[in-house]
C-alpha cells in the first residue's frame, strides 16, 4: 500500500525525518528521485532542454537538486524563479514544476508551456490544495506527478485530479501511517488466505441473488466468488431460475428462509428487483455474519434491517445518491467517509477511482479500474469476490479493497469485445500467477 495522508500528517512525518537525517539529506533524496523520473520521461538526456520552475521553499530546493543532476548528465537546464517567471516557457523538452508543493494555500498562475513540452510536477502540481483537491489559480497540467513521502488527497480526489496526470511515487524512506492508503499490486500477494486443515465449509459463502427476469446476476455472483477462493457457494434465488441459467457445479442450490449459519459471509441483492424487500427481510433480519449488500439490497431499510451484522455496501454513483450520499465539489473521499459514518457500514463507491471507507474513517483507494468494467454484470462479480475474501478471513475493509483492485486488474486483461463472463477466468489467472510466484520464494 502507498500511504495517503493529510498536509498536517505529512509535515509531522517530514519533521521527524529531518530530525533523524537532516534537511539536506532529505532534499538530496527528493531531488535525486525527481531527476530519475525526468530521465524516464525524456529517455536520452544529452542535449535536452529542461526548465525548472523553483519556488522559495523545500519544493524549490528539490527542483534545484534535480536540475543540477540533469545538467551533470548532459541536459541544458534553466532554473526559473517563480518571482520572475515569464508569461510563457518556450523551447523546452521538459518543464519541472517545483514552484509550490504541499504548502500552497493561495492562487498561483503558472506560465504557459509550448505544445509538446512535457511537464513533471514535484509532489503536487503547483496551485492545488493538497487536502481538498481544490484548484487554486491556474496550475500546469502535469504529464506525471511524482508524489514524495506519501500520497496526498489531491492526488486522487477533487478537481486537482485533472491536472495530476500519471501518478508516480517515491517514499524517500520517510515513515508514514497507512490508516489511509492506495492499494497496489504487491498487496495482492496474501489475497487467498488458507490453512492446512481447510475443508468445504471453512470458506463457505451464502448468496441471495437472482429472479426469473434477471437470472444471470446469480450466476455472475457465484462465478466471482468461486474465482476469488470461496470453498462452497450456497445460492438461493427468488422464484425458479434453475432452467434459466447455467451454474457452476460447485454451487449448491438451497431454499430458505434461513441462511446457513455455517457460512462465513452473505452476499445479497444482485438481480432481485425492487420488490424483494420482504423476501430479504425473512433471510437477513437475524443474520450476524458479515453481509455484502449490493444492487437491489442497497436501500436504507435493508441497511437498518441487517444492523446485527457487519455490512459492506457496494454502490455505484446513482445507488450512492439513493442512500443519501452526496458528492460536493468533486470530493468523493469526504462523501464516502460521511456515508460510512452515517450507516455504520464499510462503504465502497465504485468508479474509475474506487473509494472504500470504514465508519471510523479508515480509507482505501483503488485506481486499477478500466472502462472494461463499465458493463453489465461486472459489479455482481465484484460483490461475489468481496464475499469470498471475507469468507477467507479478510476484514471487510481489506476484503473490499483487495477485491476491487484484483477486479480492476482482471478487467484490464479483457478485450473491448469481451463481456463480464470473461472476468472470473482473468481473476483466476492472476491468482494462479501470484501463487506460482510465491511458491518460488525460498522459505
Amino acid at each position: 500500500m502507498i500511504p495517503l495522508v493529510s498536509t498536517a500528517v505529512m509535515r509531522e512525518c517530514d519533521a521527524r525525518e529531518v530530525a533523524r537525517r537532516g534537511v539536506d539529506a532529505l532534499v538530496e533524496a527528493a531531488g535525486t528521485a525527481v531527476a530519475a523520473q525526468a530521465h524516464r520521461m525524456l529517455g536520452s538526456l544529452y542535449g535536452r532542454r529542461v526548465g525548472v520552475l523553483v519556488g522559495p521553499g523545500l519544493n524549490g530546493a528539490d527542483g534545484r537538486v534535480a536540475g543540477a543532476l540533469l545538467q551533470a548528465r548532459g541536459c541544458k537546464v534553466d532554473l526559473i524563479s517563480v518571482a520572475g517567471q515569464p508569461r510563457e516557457l518556450r523551447g523546452y523538452d521538459l518543464v519541472i514544476d517545483a514552484a509550490f508543493g504541499l504548502g500552497c494555500t493561495r492562487p498561483y498562475e503558472a506560465p504557459l508551456v509550448s505544445a509538446g513540452t512535457k511537464v513533471l510536477a514535484v509532489d503536487l502540481p503547483s496551485g492545488v490544495d493538497a487536502d481538498t483537491g481544490a484548484v487554486l489559480g491556474r496550475p500546469l497540467t502535469a504529464n506525471v506527478t511524482l508524489a514524495l513521502g506519501a500520497l496526498k488527497f489531491a492526488h486522487v480526489d477533487g478537481d486537482a485530479t485533472r491536472v495530476v496526470g500519471q501518478l508516480r511515487f517515491a517514499s524517500l524512506g520517510i515513515e508514514t501511517p497507512n490508516e489511509s492508503a492506495l492499494i497496489v499490486d504487491a498487496d495482492l500477494g496474501g489475497y487467498v488466505i488458507g490453512r492446512r486443515d481447510d475443508h468445504k465449509w471453512t470458506h463457505a459463502l451464502s448468496v441471495l441473488a437472482g429472479t426469473p427476469p434477471m437470472p444471470g446476476a446469480a450466476a455472475l455472483v457465484c462465478l466471482g466468488a468461486l474465482s476469488a477462493g470461496a470453498s462452497m457457494v450456497r445460492l438461493e434465488s427468488m422464484g425458479k431460475i434453475a432452467k434459466l441459467v447455467s451454474l457452476p457445479p460447485e454451487v449448491v442450490r438451497v431454499r430458505g428462509p434461513q441462511v446457513d449459519p455455517r457460512s462465513k459471509c452473505v452476499v445479497a441483492g444482485p438481480g432481485l428487483g425492487t420488490k424483494s424487500g420482504e423476501w430479504l427481510r425473512e433471510r437477513l433480519s437475524d443474520v450476524a455474519m458479515t453481509i455484502v449488500l449490493d444492487a437491489d439490497a442497497l436501500t436504507p431499510r435493508m441497511i437498518e434491517l441487517a444492523h446485527r451484522a457487519p455490512r459492506v455496501l457496494t454502490p455505484h454513483a446513482k445507488e450512492f445518491e439513493r442512500l443519501g450520499g452526496e458528492v460536493v465539489n468533486g470530493r468523493r473521499i469526504a462523501s464516502v467517509r460521511r456515508l460510512a459514518a452515517q450507516t455504520g457500514c464499510v462503504v465502497l463507491l465504485k468508479g474509475p477511482l474506487t473509494i472504500i471507507s470504514t465508519p471510523e474513517g479508515r480509507l482505501r483507494v483503488v485506481n486499477s479500474g478500466t472502462s472494461a468494467l463499465a458493463t453489465a454484470g461486472t459489479g455482481d462479480i465484484l460483490a461475489g469476490m468481496i464475499g469470498a475474501a471475507i469468507a477467507r478471513g479478510h476484514d471487510p475493509l481489506d476484503a473490499a479493497a483487495l477485491s476491487a483492485h484484483l477486479h480492476g486488474r482482471a478487467g484490464s486483461r479483457l478485450s473491448p469485445y469481451e463481456s463480464a463472463t470473461s472476468l472470473p477466468s482473468a481473476v483466476t489467472e492472476i491468482l494462479a500467477t501470484l501463487a506460482s510466484a510465491a511458491s518460488r520464494i525460498p522459505a
